[in-house]
């Protein structure tokens, strides 16, 4: 009855792509909590004054029974009011929230046409959607508007769903918001703008990468709350009419049991926090203008500009060797493989948080260029 499992299992391990759960160790340069925001004190109060003035931990249904609690719609306006949206809607994951939408909104007649290092969650979203979808090359906006243009002339009559991450997440790279807007505008298209990695460490108050278009009619923003706000949940940032609409049609917010009370609480106090956190969003680009220098001088690597670093090498065991060598110093650098990222582009994703000091980066670097001039070809 297993077999099939073991044998699946098996054949991972033989390619060196088998998955195993590993807890915290090491100077943490794996996480999504960039501003260090997670275990802070003032994260740690606003549970506790949440919980002391009664609000209840587990929703106890959905939001469409009895689950909708006053904590819910009162993140949802401070996240529509903070974001410069017209609404939000909030989940209790950003892959969720990606999810739902993509699978709910893009009608039959319409197309979803996705960079084509869009996360996982979007393609899972796609994979049940109504829509086709179609996938452009990444970053490059000609490409999406000649696709744009064959579907047309196909006879494609509905809406287009450009779906993107503003800060894309195994490469560090951001997107060409301004010309993607532009192309989204007068293709009367949809422009969905994943903002997981931007949210909180860039923009206005750390408001994302894509603040200026909040509030189109055409945008919708996904920001996910558990990286660098600290907390947990994905709020939808989109017009009125669309939120009702994922309200009566999605089935993963109809059937599902809506997010925990106290942690939409904690997620209203993060947002006021994160607003205010300039001093860390400084300090944290200070510490990737120094390690692009160190990548370049000590690496002979381009840095991304962001605090995702990957440092590709290829072959899936030269990933791991490298990982091994790495956290075997302390560091907490985990290797990436396929299907993650395109085979033959298996690397080390380099998270830069405030969890590691300067001196803490610059010894890191010192290591890796070590490790990579000693790594078998």
């Amino acid at each position: 009855m297993l077999e099939r499992y073991a044998q699946d299992l098996a054949s991972l391990a033989a390619r060196g792509r088998l998955r195993a759960l590993a807890s915290r160790a090491g100077l943490d340069f794996a996480s999504n909590d960039y501003l260090a925001f997670a275990e802070s004190p003032e994260l740690a109060a606003a549970v506790t004054t949440a919980l002391a003035r009664g609000v209840p931990v587990g929703a106890g249904g959905s939001r469409l029974l009895r689950g909708n609690h006053p904590e819910h719609e009162a993140l949802e306006e401070d996240a529509a009011r903070f974001f410069g949206a017209e609404s939000a809607l909030y989940f209790s994951g950003g892959f969720t929230a990606n999810e739902a939408l993509l699978s709910t909104a893009p009608q039959r007649e319409d197309l979803i046409l996705y960079d084509a290092l869009a996360h996982a969650s979007a393609h899972e979203g796609m994979r049940l959607a109504r829509a086709p979808n179609a996938k452009f090359r990444h970053n490059d906006v000609g490409a999406a508007e000649d696709a744009i243009r064959a579907w047309r002339e196909q006879g494609g009559t509905g809406r287009i769903w450009i779906v993107v991450e503003s800060l894309y997440s195994m490469d560090g790279d951001k997107a060409p918001l301004d010309d993607l807007h532009a192309l989204a505008a007068r293709s009367d298209a949809f422009l969905l703008i994943d903002e997981a990695h931007a949210t909180g460490v860039y923009g206005p108050g750390g408001r994302g990468l894509a603040a200026r278009f909040e509030g189109a009619e055409n945008v919708v923003t996904l920001h996910t709350c558990g990286k660098a706000l600290g907390v947990a949940g994905g709020l939808l940032c989109l017009p009125r009419v669309l939120r009702d609409f994922m309200v009566n049609r999605c089935r993963s917010f109809i059937f599902a049991t809506a997010p925990s009370p106290v942690m939409a609480a904690c997620v209203c106090a993060a947002i006021k926090i994160i607003e205010a956190a300039d001093d860390r969003r400084a300090e944290l680009m200070s510490r990737i203008d120094f390690a692009g220098a160190e990548l370049r001088r000590l690496c002979a690597i381009e840095p991304s500009g962001s605090q995702i670093q990957p440092v590709i090498v290829g072959a899936d065991i030269r990933a791991t060797t490298l990982a091994s060598r790495m956290q075997a110093y302390g560091y907490d650098i985990r290797a990436i493989r396929p299907p993650t990222v395109p085979n033959g582009s298996a690397r080390l994703r380099i998270a830069l948080t405030l969890h590691a000091s300067q001196d803490d980066v610059a010894r890191m670097i010192a290591h890796l260029g070590e490790e990579l001039a000693r790594l078998e070809p």
